[in-house]
Order: structure tokens, then sequence, then C-alpha cells
């Protein structure tokens, strides 16, 4: 990516004074109050790919991370779940299906995918192929793609809520409609413009320009001719009454919508509208026919119309319009739950000095250190209600550290540091911390989950001290902006990344390339980081923030209820027999699975964590919970957990807080808590549920820090002041009470509890070393014998490793049969025994397949990373080809492991060669490139599978400034030298090349010359 980087004398100087005496800014430091963020990606990191599948029409930072996402970042699109519909993108044109009627299940799921035979493909008459699709509009929930091929254009429109899809022509062509077999026609002619149709058994209008008419009715292709502008829309049945109500908007097509939303402090409460901007193409008409999911008609009083639609997210019903709007109550956040417990102090105590003990040692990417921030702003407020002053300045000095060394981008010199810093994406715009993990860098996924903890540690800082938020609050700004960004005219960063305004809910995946659609897992994590920004907001006085944290916080509360645990028994059919979802997908609901094990305590556990003092939500529905851990307790064959007791006992305290305390008297002492977890947390929860009960869902307060308890009809009320004069806080049963200054109130039933015996004491455990995961968290490796060490130079079968965590071995259809290795996630591996013959420089060839660009494999040596190979799309499962990188070896017996860094793939082989005469290969199922090393100079050739019009290179000597060339055209290959080398240096590579039309960047190869 090309970097231009202005530097105005203002800027310069304002760099200069953020940079400590005797250090020098780097050129593309950028400084945000005493911290700042690199627009240079760090030396060794891994970007976000530069292609953006737009058009001219898009400008400004890129939405990423919604149900929508694909269609940016592949040719074409995976498939996508507006719902009611569902559809994907194709060379042919827009493939559209209805699940409603075919949706399935099992125990475990809630089947509504895209069929491969969908229900018809929407096409231009005039074109066979479109080179791609890209995106050419969006609006809060709805997404316009264009597909061009020469002067002949087709737009399609569609979204969230619609049963209609929304075509314009232009340069030629009209709306061309492909079955798989000839629909039944029961409405309509070859010469009337309207059509009722229905194919499997599902019912459609389709809606020509006045004055059309159509050809091929009674075969598998329909054309209508004459128009420039069409619509279709999925209706609920076939009678004429209801074809002739969506023909009224039909040519009224949804051009933009928009989710606005306000939070009234007096009634506590959320009030979202939900808008759309509607163009008459003929006629009058505006507004349109929209479908509600269950969290949003469950909250509204707008009339409803009698048409709905089956969704895996549950019934949806219809209203007809502009607008609709749902109301909800918003049931308060606190930093901590209060000091009633009855807990033994002393216990309580010793929880504190364990904790004050640990030195963390676990991995330091922005998800494990987050999870570290959110264990230490958790044991604070606790430390200061016991009265431990050293603890608790402890805890919060080293959040300070932790945050204040990630928040600067330069070293103490100016330089620009390689980890624990901020990069800013310009081209996406979004901000990537490095080290990164689980896609956050090139995929973008996870950023609310990773950021979250951030912010939600910064804000128990600016809470006690209001200076160093201040001076480092503008660094916590720029993480809230990049997954929630409450401006549409944001220069920097998308409209609310993570969430999704209509679905109510966040999405994880940056990308959403998946057959399934995008998808969410931890939807407590999301939780948290927006339960962050409400705090961060309070606390700095940013009422901005706080009402956007509410609307988010509120809006997902009602979601997760609705569709992670289906609280009112509603939404799923009978055949799913889980208690709650583990994982929601665009097209399924997923019951029995987190996406690194099926072990019933983390597939629970996952959307509970981390409890903090915003999880009182889980406790609003006791009798939901007790079925849930009763469901929990039979998948795992009793209470024996041998994961997350911890989270599971204070999941417990919340429908039987006698049992939790009874299984941490017996247990809490042995357990380890989980990484992002304490012992004196869960002491300090499950002790006050004790005391106090559950959250009432039904009482609500004028101010943003509160929570009402429940315990069999005596309530408690607790209540946050950060402002600096006394706050009269009004309850709505009529209670009010006096909250100091920076300071907090509890009164009403609450405080003592049972009595509890001491707990057997436990001596200070070891410090932790690796923290248990909870996003993809290596399991214990399957042991096997030691065989003897695999020879190289040779060929190693994929599963012929001596461990391994995470894969499976299949049948293959390779040449040679045998065994691959497939089913392999992120943060799966495999281990293989070697006998190097000598030390030097090899190139290693991985065999490799898969029908998705998403894989990546690394070959690693202890923590270092030897090199990374880019899987491409190879066609199929069981579509081969031969991708290769060069490695440098040591020479001996020693142990290699191919590590899963990218999803996705199948491997049946490993073959390593000496890299002979100084060659290096580099082959995909679009080139080969090879690397031909001279003295002083490389010789690069890049051979194109199909003719290229244009092939650039680009490459870094060392780290230092990038160069871009256009390669020479010899043949049927391009080439280029590189001149001016020594012995020694990095190298680093990678290459632009047309193909077909649109551009594509290739992975990039890094070697020493």
């Amino acid at each position: 990516m090309k970097k231009h980087i202005v530097c105005l004398l203002l800027l310069c100087l304002l760099t200069a004074a953020a940079i400590p005496l005797g250090a020098s800014a780097f050129n593309g430091e950028v400084p945000v109050g005493s911290g700042s963020y690199s627009t240079v990606l760090p030396p060794g990191a891994v970007n976000v790919q530069s292609q953006i599948y737009k058009t001219g029409n898009v400008t400004g930072a890129m939405p990423t991370n919604d149900w929508w996402s694909n269609l940016a970042w592949d040719t074409y699109s995976e498939a996508q779940y507006p719902h009611p519909l569902a559809m994907k993108n194709g060379s042919d044109g827009i493939r559209i299906y209805y699940p409603g009627n075919r949706i399935t299940s099992n125990s475990s799921c809630v089947c509504g995918w895209i069929n491969d035979i969908h229900d018809f493909t929407v096409g231009n008459s005039a074109v066979t192929s479109f080179p791609d699709a890209k995106v050419d509009g969006y609006s809060d929930w709805f997404v316009k793609a264009q597909y061009k091929s020469g002067a002949n254009e087709m737009n399609v429109s569609y979204g969230h809520g619609s049963p209609f899809v929304y075509f314009t022509y232009a340069g030629g062509g009209s709306p061309k409609l492909s079955f798989y077999d000839p629909p039944t026609v029961w409405s309509g002619s070859a010469n009337s413009p309207v059509l009722g149709i229905t194919i499997a058994g599902v019912h459609y209008g389709l809606f020509g320009a006045t004055g059309s008419t159509w050809s091929g009715i009674g075969s598998g292709k329909l054309t209508n001719n004459g128009s420039s502008y069409f619509s279709v829309a999925v209706l609920s049945d076939n009678s004429q009454a209801t074809l002739n109500k969506y023909a009224q908007y039909a040519y009224s097509h949804v051009t933009g919508t928009q989710a606005s939303y306000s939070y009234n402090a007096s009634g506590s409460e959320v009030t979202t509208t939900y808008t759309f901007t509607t163009q008459a193409k003929q006629g009058t008409q505006t507004g349109t026919i929209f479908a509600l999911y269950p969290h949003q008609w469950r909250n509204s009083s707008s009339p409803l119309l009698s048409y709905t639609y089956n969704s895996v997210r549950g019934l949806m019903k219809t209203g007809e319009g502009s607008s609709f709007q749902t109301k909800m109550k918003y049931n308060g956040v606190l930093p901590s739950l209060p000091d009633k417990g009855s807990y033994n102090r002393q216990q309580l105590q010793q929880y504190i000095d364990q904790a004050e003990a640990e030195t963390y040692s676990g991995d330091g990417d922005t998800y494990w250190i987050g999870k570290r921030l959110g264990k230490l702003a958790s044991l604070a407020p606790i430390a200061d209600q016991v009265g431990d002053t050293t603890a608790a300045n402890k805890f919060r000095g080293e959040i300070k550290t932790i945050l204040e060394g990630w928040f600067k981008s330069s070293d103490s010199s100016g330089n620009l540091k390689s980890s624990q810093m901020f990069y800013y994406n310009s081209n996406w715009g979004t901000l990537i911390g490095y080290p990164a993990s689980f896609g956050s860098n090139n995929e973008l996924n996870d950023h609310h989950f990773h950021y979250g903890y951030f912010i939600k540690a910064a804000a128990e800082i600016a809470r006690v001290d209001k200076t160093w938020a201040a001076n480092w609050g503008p660094m916590v700004n720029l993480l809230i902006r990049d997954i929630a960004s409450s401006s549409r005219t944001d220069s920097m960063f998308p409209y609310l990344r993570n969430f999704d305004p209509y679905a109510g809910h966040s999405w994880a995946a940056g990308h959403a390339r998946f057959g399934d659609g995008n998808n969410n897992e931890s939807s407590s994590e999301g939780m948290n980081a927006w339960a962050g920004m409400v705090l961060w907001g309070q606390a700095t006085g940013d009422t901005t923030i706080r009402d956007t944290g509410i609307y988010l916080y509120t809006t997902e509360m009602n979601a997760i209820n609705e569709y992670w645990f289906d609280v009112n028994g509603a939404n799923r059919p009978a055949g799913f027999t889980r208690s709650t979802a583990s994982m929601v997908w665009g097209g399924k609901t997923v019951g029995d699975a987190t996406w690194w094990t099926g072990n019933p305590e983390e597939v629970h556990g996952i959307n509970w964590l981390p409890f903090t003092g915003a999880s009182l939500y889980l406790t609003q529905y006791p009798d939901y919970t007790a079925r849930n851990y009763n469901t929990l307790v039979s998948e795992n064959g009793g209470t024996g957990f041998d994961a997350w007791e911890d989270l599971i006992y204070m999941y417990r305290a919340i429908s039987n807080p006698g049992e939790a305390k009874s299984f941490w008297n017996s247990r809490g002492n042995a357990l380890s808590a989980e990484a992002g977890n304490s012992k004196a947390f869960a002491y300090h929860w499950i002790y006050n549920l004790d005391a106090l009960g559950n959250q009432d869902r039904n009482v609500t307060a004028n101010t943003p820090l509160y929570a009402v308890f429940n315990k069999g009809g005596a309530k408690t009320y607790t209540a946050y002041n950060l402002g600096n004069s006394p706050l009269t806080v009004a309850f709505s049963d009529g209670k009010t009470m006096t909250v100091p200054a920076n300071g907090s109130a509890t009164e009403g039933a609450g405080g003592g509890g049972n009595p509890t015996p001491t707990p057997t004491p436990t001596p200070t455990p070891t410090p932790t070393v690796t923290p248990t995961p909870t996003a993809t968290p290596t399991p214990t490796p399957t042991p096997s014998a030691t065989p003897a060490p695999q020879p190289i130079p040779g060929k190693i079968e994929a599963e012929s490793y001596i461990a391994m965590a995470g894969v499976q071995q299949e049948a293959t259809t390779d040449t040679g049969g045998g065994q691959n290795v497939g089913y392999l996630e992120i943060g799966d591996w495999m281990d293989y025994r070697v006998n190097v013959a000598q030390a030097g420089s090899y190139n290693v060839q991985f065999r490799v397949a898969s029908p998705n660009a998403t894989g990546q494999l690394q070959l690693r040596s202890g923590s270092t990373t030897l090199a990374t190979a880019q899987v491409p799309n190879t066609g199929g499962w069981q579509s081969w080809t031969t991708v290769t990188a060069q490695v440098q070896l040591q020479a001996g017996v020693q142990t290699l492991r191919a590590y899963i860094s990218g999803e996705q793939f199948n491997i049946n082989w490993l073959s390593f060669a000496a890299a002979s005469g100084g060659t290096l290969t580099y082959t995909t199922a679009d080139y080969t490139a090879t690397v031909t090393k001279n003295a002083t100079s490389e010789t690069i050739t890049f051979t194109p599978t199909t003719a290229a019009q244009y092939v650039d290179i680009h490459y870094l000597v060392n780290g230092a400034e990038q160069q871009n060339f256009r390669m020479t055209k010899n043949g049927s290959s391009w080439t280029y030298m590189i001149p001016n080398l020594t012995s020694g240096q990095s190298m680093e590579l990678w290459f632009t090349y047309e193909k077909g039309g649109p551009q594509y960047d290739s992975p990039h190869y890094t070697y020493t010359h």
C-alpha cells in the first residue's frame, strides 16, 4: 500500500511536543493526547488485504463486521442472510433464496442456510458472466451491489427485514431470472408487468415496469423485457390479495435506512426509530413493507400486518410505512457489585492477596492482555472495599502501565515499536493492535471483544483518576470509535463497526467469509465492550459515548435474551434441544460448539464471561438460568467440571446461591480461575447474589450507573455518582436516595445473607503462566508414541504428526490416496519430529486444498515462525495445489510445528528440498513466482496462470521504504531485477496483478538474501 504523509509545520510541532526530550518521532507517528498511533505498519506485522471491492461511489472508512461485509472482501460474495431472504452474489448475478419453509433443526442446530440449489438467480439478459460484484452504496441495514460488464450494468439493493430485492439496469439488457425448474405462474401473463410465481413451495411476486412484458413463461428462464427497474418480493402466501398488497410498494424502492436512538434518563428508556427512505420508480407511493425480528416486535407498539416469515431468529412480523419504533428499558450497569455479600472477609482478603502476588506472563496480544486488564479492573474495587489500598493501587498501577505502553507507538528513542502498539490502516479505516490474534489484523475480527477489555479497564482508572483520563483518554476514544463510532461522518472509522442496528447485536468476523454468513460467539464479551463505553462516558463526562453505550448495551441485551438464550422459549423449533446458543450465524444457530471445543462448560460459559458489575443482565431470568444450568450438568454428565468451575459456580448463584456457596466452599480453594477472572471476584459475586438476590428488571432509575436487586420481594438499591456534587437518585418504584460525590450508595434490604463457614485456607498460588484461553485455546495435545524422526530433505505426510490439537483425518482423492488432515481452524496445530541433514535454506511445499481463500499456515520452531504460506481457493476440499515457502533450518533432530493461522483448508503433505542455486519458488492457483538470487541482485519472475495485462512488484529491503515498479513482460512471464543487494538482507515482496479485469494482491513473501 502506498502511503502519502504530509507533515505541516503545526503537526510537526505537535508531534515533537509529544515525544520525550532526546527522542524524535518517527515518520508516521500521530500524537493523540499523551499517546500516539502509527500510520506505518510495525516490522514483521501482517496487514489486512488492500483490495476492497467497491465502486467510486463508496468513499471514506469501509464498514466491516456486517452481515453483507463479504461483498467488499471477495470477488463476488459468500452467502448473506439479511432475513427473511438469503442471497449470494455470483458471476451470473444474485442468487435469491427463502429459507423460511425449509429450516431444519436437530438437537444442536437450527439450520436455515442457502442451498446450492437456490430459488432463482437474477441477472442481466445482455451479460453471461460479470467479472465481479462491488459495493456501490450502503446504509444502516441495506447494501447496494453493482454488477458491471462493459457498458452493461445491474445494481441490486437489499437489506435486513426486507421481503423485497430492488434492481436497476443501465447500458443495456433487461432483468433475467434463471430457475433450476420452471416456476408455476399463478398470476399474470406474458403481457402483464407483474407475475405471481411459486418455486419449490415458495411464493414470489415479480414486479416489472409498467408496459414491460415477459418472455420464457413455461421455461426455466424468465426475461422482463423493457424494464430498467425491477423488484422481487417473497410472499407469505399465493393469494391475489397478498400479491396486490406487495405490488402497492414494489415500485417504492428503498434507497436508504437509518436507526436513530435516544436515551431518556428520567425513564431509563432507549427509543430507537427505524426509518426507510424510498424513491418511487413509478407512481407516488412511499414507504415499504418490512419484517421485524422478535426483539423488535416484542418491544414495539407500531401497527403490524398479518403477513409473517420464518427465520432462524424466530418469527418475523411485518409492518408497512416509512418507519417503526422500539422502546426498551435500560437496567443500569455498575463498576462493581456493592460490599454487601455474606462472605468471610478474611477469606476475601486472602484471595486479594493471592491476586496481588501474581505476575502475569501469558500471551501479550490484544485479546489476552485485554483479559488481564479486565481481571485487574474487577479486582481493584474489591480491594477498595476490604480497605487494602496497597493492593488496589497495585492493580490500577498495572492497568496504567499496560495501557500507557500500548497507547504509545514509539519507543523511548522515538522509533516505531514492533509490538504493544496500534496501527491505523487508512484504506479500510481501522485501528489494529499488534500483536494481533484470532484474525484481528488480517481479517479485522473481534475488535469489540479485544478493545472492550481495554475500554473497560480505562473506565476503572477514569473513575478515580481524572487527570490520567484527560491525558490518555484520546487514545481510549480512538478504540471506541474503531468498534462503535457514533458519527456517520467520522472520517477515520465506519459507523458502529461491530454492531448491526437491525439485527440488534454485534458480528465478530470482519470479512464474513462463510457459507453460513457472519457470526458472533461470545455475546457477553460484546456486552463488556458496550458497558465499558457507558462507564467511560460517564466517568469522563462524554454523554455521546455514554448514550451510545447505553443504546448498544440495551439493544444487545434484548437480542441475547431472544437469540442466544431464548428466555421466552418461542424462537426455536422443538427439535433444537439445547438450552443456549453457543454461536449465532446468519444462516443458523449452533448450540453444541465453540470455535475451539464442544466441551459443555465452555459451550455454555462463552456467553457469560467476563463476569463484571455489568453482567447483572444475566440474572434477570432466574428460571431460565436454572434450566440452562441443569442442561449443562446433564450434558457434562454431572457436576465434575474440568474447565471454568469458577464461572459455573457464579452462574449457579443466580438460580441457587446456596448450592453455589456449597460448591465454592468445597472447590473454591483448589480450582484455577478462568483467565479473565479471579477467585476474589468469583467469591465476591456469589456471596453478594446470596445476600442481594438478582437484578429486578422492572425497576429503573434516572441515572446510568445503578442496579436494583430483588431477593424474594426485598429490594436493595445501589447507585454510583462519578460527579463532584451529591446526587439524588429517583427509582421508578418511588424510592429515592442520595449518593455522595465520587462515591456510591446502597440502601434497602440487602446485606448479611446466611452465615458462611470459613473455607479451608489455601497457600498463595504459583503465579499464572499461561491463562486458560476463552476464544481459541490450544487443547491438550493428543499423545502418541515417539516415532523415528523423518528426514529432511524429504516428504512428510500431514497425518504423521507426533502430537496435534484440533485436527481430524479423512480419506483424500489426491494423487497417491491415503489420508489428508482437515477440519482446520485457527489455533490448531501439528508437530513433526524431523532430522535435518544439513543446516541451510530449504524450499518447503505444502499440498493444500480449499474452496475458500481464508487459509494460512505457519511453520514454527518453538516460538519462532519460520515461514508463512497463504492457501488460495483451489476450487474444492479435494482440489489440490502446492504452495511454497522458504525456511532456514538448523541441522539435527528437532520438532517443527505446522500452526494453523488461517482457517478452512485441508493439507495432504509437506515436502522439504534444499534451496538449490539460490532460487525460491512460490506457487498458487493464479501464478508461479521465482526469486533467483545473485551476489548483489535478484531476478524476480512472475508467470500468471491466465494472461495478465500488467503485474506490479512491491518490495522492502530490511524494512526500509517500500518500492513499487511495473514488471517487464517477457513472453508469458513478467520480470524485474532488484539491484544493490548484499548477503543477509531481509527481503519482503508481493505482487499486484490483473486477472480477467480486476486486480489482485498476492500474499507477502519474506526471506533472506
